[in-house]
């Protein structure tokens, strides 16, 4: 039995998927990596003019998402993510060229770079997909209060969302837990919250993951 796993929270702008990183590290005692946000040297340029700043933002996530990724796998604890890096490709990057925000050649530039990075990844052991509708990302978005993320419109969360499913359904890479998120405040109430580790726990106990269940 691998006690060691490697878990990847994936997500809309405003699913969650911090806060439950943040969570299940606690709960299980799993090293937490999390997406590049209050560092990031691109982010509140990007959203005050994507056009001249996709290529740019989309290229440091997936050079810092990728790093990331290559100490997960070559490290011996078990890890939780916040977004992996096939989102950064798969949704944000593709989603950006697709609305004409991203130019064409730089997009192409972006993808092989990263289908030449794919071939060095071992995919996480569990996908965890947290999926809700553009209201609660809207409502979750405004409660978080980030200035940067207040201007993103409301077309721009349902493009993603669009792709996120396309993206899930045709996800191969391992095993994938889709969790409905709308009717949950599993950051805010320690019941919701325990129904979330319900799903999870018993995912990774279908996976043979039962050393790494704990109660802390």
């Amino acid at each position: 039995m691998n006690k060691k796993i490697f878990v990847a929270v994936a997500g809309n702008i405003g699913s969650g998927k911090s806060s439950l990183t943040r969570m299940l590290s606690q709960h299980y005692g799993w090293n937490s990596f999390y997406e590049s946000v209050e560092d990031n040297p691109y982010l509140s340029d990007f959203y005050a003019d994507m056009d001249r700043w996709s290529f740019n933002l989309q290229v440091y996530f997936l050079s810092k998402r990728f790093n990331d990724h290559k100490k997960i796998v070559e490290g011996k604890e078990s890890v939780i993510q916040d977004r992996s890096i096939y989102e950064d490709a798969e949704i944000f990057a593709r989603n950006l060229s697709d609305i004409g925000k991203m130019d064409k050649r730089d997009y192409t530039n972006y993808v092989e770079l990263y289908k030449v990075m794919m071939e060095y990844l071992q995919p996480p052991d569990l996908l965890i997909f947290l999926d809700a509708r553009i209201e609660t990302l809207i409502k979750q978005i405004a409660r978080r209060g980030r200035d940067y993320e207040q201007s993103i419109p409301r077309t721009y969360l349902e493009q993603l969302s669009g792709l996120y499913k396309d993206w899930i359904n045709r996800y191969t890479l391992g095993p994938l837990l889709v969790v409905p998120s709308d009717e949950v405040d599993f950051v805010h109430e320690r019941g919701d919250f325990n129904r979330m580790l319900m799903l999870i726990q018993g995912k990774l106990m279908e996976l043979g993951y039962t050393d790494t269940i704990q109660t802390q």
